[in-house]
């Protein structure tokens, strides 16, 4: 067998594979090992049990096999078999070893004779076997029978592909003599996946049962469908012996005897059987890992490096060292405090790339969200002209004034800047929201320890509740101060003089910007599949027109729309569709883009579209208002009212039209400034100086530091799991360093004419 280093090898390869299933995942190394492949019925489980020594796995018609089996032979002094999935547990009795597949089988397929990919693991210790591994796989078959699915071949084929496509797996072929080997299933597949013959052994099963005077001599000895590795003959019991309960060692002192007394066979007996078969398989996986051992390391390096950061605070852990839970607690805490910080002030290191953090967000809800809202308070042209002449009206009573009462200005501006609470209001809600939602991220990291984790985010989340009502009250206080003082002699405020020369156009005209590109970006264009189907384009908007191009690039130009006279309108989802949408009109009533009225644009996420709204407000396009007035007055109403105007009423409602968009413009400006000072003061700085230096005092109070430091057990679970695949992984490298390469070992043998096997029509 070559040096001790070498006999370690299987076993180093089991450990590994434990390793990775008991973590619940699969080794992603490609570990070394041996597929058995073959029809129903090619003799699969028999060879297996002579293996063994030992009845153990299922028997009777149809799929037996129908989850891989990873059997991990193992030479040892006692005899006994263990289940991954029944740690601990020695089975003795090889009768419920076969009882447990059964149930573990039908525990993931139901008993309805279906398949699943997902393997199960055993290990027999016993002094009749030699240290190797193999999967016992589904036989192939080629006609559903009963329950099964109607695509059951496919199924199982794609099973087998999973095992035997991988480099670093042998393919073990078993075909039965008294079948045609040309057309035999598991060469065919073991063809495809390994074309070279490079990793493929051929067993030949049934050969007692071969038509007398015929024998398979020509196929044993490579000479009539020659493979590289050759073939290998066995027999196996009938199912008569089985059924009999015939003794395993009575069966292999029988197919010992059958080699060397039958005249075909007698010269190569000694390469025959299912103990040269072991010990073949047994050298010829040794040798299989030993050439893969080179990738295999540097496959494990990588793992282990991987693994390393996480480890590094399981290594020196001591769940009953009373100071550790004091020093996790503090640690806990400062880093939870440092993550808030990071997610609300922003951070050069660990940047998130895939989502926005809570100040990113929060930096939205201040600059895009709340003065879109503020926008969408804005007032109704014509509603505002006729509340204004109403209060004229109302002021000079039974007398037809001659000059503009400045008593109407302050009604109309009081009662808009009355407006501004519920924007105010939504803005401190949305903040909240997303300070919560920073919270419950970092948070996170306090997984390990359920009760501190909760305790940390209900004291928390407390205290910015009550941080509410009070930044509340003081943002409803701004606008108490802006309504008891109308400050008239404001440097920004036009006063009566110019506001007596201002016309009507001038008043509602955009103020004129450099044509900047205020935004750029992709939307969808949703047009009928009548007009040619919704399409994505690349838009830029400035500060005069939106455009929209082929893709980024901006090369060919689809069409221009100048922005005059255009407003939003909100558009409801489709019923098929997933995407949010609003759209574009034009006041005038003009087609806005060929012949539509208006044109939709959708976007993923409604925060999409809340932020294309907010670049449309900076380029003067707002949201549509509701043409009806509270009162249920229509347009026609209100515009024959205003109409009826005398000249000098008229003039009046402009004078005092002009003088209110001029301060509530000035009201806003000072209110989109305050809000997020306001809310950054109450709120976030305070939540921040509250989780640095009162959290821990909050925490102590809440509880005894025992419970509230508890693992859960998952965390105590996956500690130990991490732990033991980071020591297999170095146990792994370690054995693999002192492993000598130049071990001897028996090469590949040359190629031969494999042109007999059936190409697979497919």
């Amino acid at each position: 067998m070559g040096n001790r280093g070498m006999e370690d090898l299987i076993p180093l390869i089991n450990k590994l594979q434990d390793a990775f299933s008991s973590i619940g995942q699969t080794c992603n190394l490609d570990l070394p090992q041996i597929a058995v492949v073959g029809g129903q019925s090619a003799g699969k489980s028999s060879v297996l049990e002579n293996f063994v020594g030992r009845d153990f796995l299922p028997r009777g018609s149809g799929i037996v096999t129908r989850r891989p089996l990873i059997l991990q032979l193992v030479n040892s002094k006692a005899e006994y078999a263990e289940f991954l999935h029944c740690k601990g547990r020695k089975f003795v009795d090889f009768e419920e070893v076969r009882l447990e597949i059964e149930a573990e089988t039908d525990r993931l397929t139901g008993s309805n004779k279906g398949i699943s990919p997902i393997p199960i693991n055993l290990r027999v210790y016993s002094p009749n076997v030699l240290n190797l591994t193999l999967i016992d796989l589904p036989g192939m078959t080629k006609v559903a029978v009963g329950d099964q699915p109607h695509d059951i071949e496919h199924q199982i084929r794609d099973m087998l592909m999973q095992f035997i496509t991988k480099e670093s797996c042998l393919v073990l072929a078993v075909t039965p003599a008294n079948s045609d080997l040309a057309n035999s299933d598991a060469l065919k597949i073991a063809k495809e996946v390994d074309p070279q013959g490079l990793r493929t052994i051929g067993v030949i099963t049934k050969l007692d049962l071969m038509d007398e005077g015929t024998d398979a001599r020509d196929i044993l000895e490579n000479k009539l469908l020659p493979l590289r590795r050759g073939y290998i003959g066995v027999v196996n019991r009938s199912q008569k012996d089985i059924d009999g309960k015939k003794d395993i060692r009575v069966a292999l002192a029988a197919e010992r005897k059958f080699f060397l007394s039958h005249p075909a066979y007698r010269h190569i007996a000694e390469r025959m059987g299912t103990p040269h078969l072991q010990k073949l398989l047994n050298q010829q996986l040794t040798n299989h890992i030993r050439d893969t051992l080179p990738g295999l390391r540097s496959k494990l390096q990588s793992q282990l490096l991987s693994l390393e950061k996480e480890v590094e605070e399981y290594k020196n852990f001591r769940p009953d060292d009373p100071t550790r839970k004091t020093k996790a607690l503090l640690q806990m805490v400062q880093q939870f405090g440092v993550d808030f910080e990071k997610c609300i002030e922003g951070s050069g290191d660990q940047v998130d790339t895939s989502n926005l953090s809570g100040g990113a967000k929060i930096n939205r809800i201040f600059h895009e969200r709340f003065p879109f809202e503020l926008v969408k308070m804005e007032f109704d042209e014509k509603e505002l002209r006729k509340e204004i002449s109403y209060a004229i009206k109302n002021i000079h009573g039974v007398r037809t004034g001659l000059f503009t009462p400045d008593l109407a200005f302050e009604a109309i501006v009081k009662k808009q800047i009355i407006k501004l609470k519920e924007p105010c209001l939504k803005c401190i809600d949305l903040v909240i929201q997303e300070l919560i939602n920073t919270v419950r991220q970092c948070t996170n990291k306090l997984g390990s320890y359920p009760r501190l984790r909760e305790e940390t985010e209900r004291i928390v989340t407390t205290y910015v509740r009550e941080r509410d009502s009070k930044t509340k009250d003081q943002v409803l206080l701004l606008i108490d101060i802006e309504l008891s003082y109308i400050n008239t002699n404001h440097e920004d405020f036009i006063g009566f003089a110019n506001a007596q020369q201002r016309t009507a156009a001038n008043a509602t005209k955009k103020r004129v910007m450099p044509n900047q590109v205020i935004r750029r970006g992709w939307l969808t264009i949703n047009i009928s599949i009548m007009k040619g189907g919704s399409k994505d384009y690349w838009f830029v908007l400035t500060a005069e027109s939106l455009s929209w191009y082929k893709d980024e690039e901006e090369k060919e130009k689809k069409y221009m729309l100048p922005l005059d006279n255009l407003k939003l309108r909100d558009v409801e989802k489709g019923f098929m569709s997933s995407k949010h949408v609003f759209a574009i009109f034009n006041t005038e009533q003009r087609n806005v883009y060929k012949d539509l009225r208006q044109i939709e644009l959708a976007c993923d996420t409604q925060e999409d579209v809340d932020s294309w709204k907010a670049s449309f407000l900076r380029a003067g396009v707002y949201p549509e208002k509701d043409q009806v007035s509270e009162f249920g007055t229509s347009d026609s109403d209100i515009l024959s009212d205003t109409v009826s105007m005398d000249p000098q009423l008229e003039r009046q409602v402009e004078t005092i039209r002009n003088l209110v968009d001029s301060y509530i413009g000035i009201v806003n400006k000072s209110i989109r400034d305050l809000m997020p000072k306001t809310i950054m003061h109450l709120m976030i700085n305070s939540a921040k100086d509250f989780i640095h230096s009162e959290l821990l005092a909050y925490l102590y109070s809440a509880g005894d530091q025992g419970s509230l430091m508890e693992e859960s057990p998952e965390q105590a679970q996956r500690r130990d799991e991490m732990l033991r695949m980071y020591h297999a992984l170095k146990e792994a490298l370690v054995l693999i360093g002192d492993i000598s390469t130049t071990t001897i070992s028996t090469p590949v043998p040359p190629p031969v004419d494999d042109g007999w096997i059936a190409k697979d029509p497919r």
